[in-house]
């Protein structure tokens, strides 16, 4: 079975960074695009960056362009979302997604709070 494990998630004060991390199982990580997802209190989930199977182009949404960087190390079946000068509205639970339509991860939590 396919499994995503998310993890990094926490609370940070506005202007912190947080690093995410989504571990792989179960499927060949590597021949896959992969992506992150978040839900903020009463919104529904966006999308919210992807990247190629060899990591070697990715997309964001317009509102974290310049302060997330999506990356992948596939001998580690391994995904990453750095975070850098978080606001409030970065305020969700953040899921790792296969493609930009398959499995979910459980999610993590991520507060940005003062």
């Amino acid at each position: 079975q396919v499994q995503l494990v998310e993890s990094g998630g926490g609370l940070v004060q506005p202007g912190g960074s947080l690093r995410l991390s989504c571990a792989v199982s179960g499927f060949p990580f590597s021949a896959i695009a992969m992506s992150w997802y978040r839900q903020g209190p009463g919104k529904q989930r966006e999308f919210v960056a992807s990247i190629t199977s060899g990591g070697n182009s990715a997309n964001y949404l317009d509102s974290v362009k310049g302060r997330f960087t999506i990356s992948r190390d596939n001998a580690k079946n391994t995904m990453y979302l750095q975070m850098e000068s978080l606001k409030p509205e970065d305020t969700a639970v953040y899921y790792c997604r296969l493609g930009i339509s398959g499995a979910w991860g459980q999610g993590t939590q991520v507060t940005v709070s003062s």
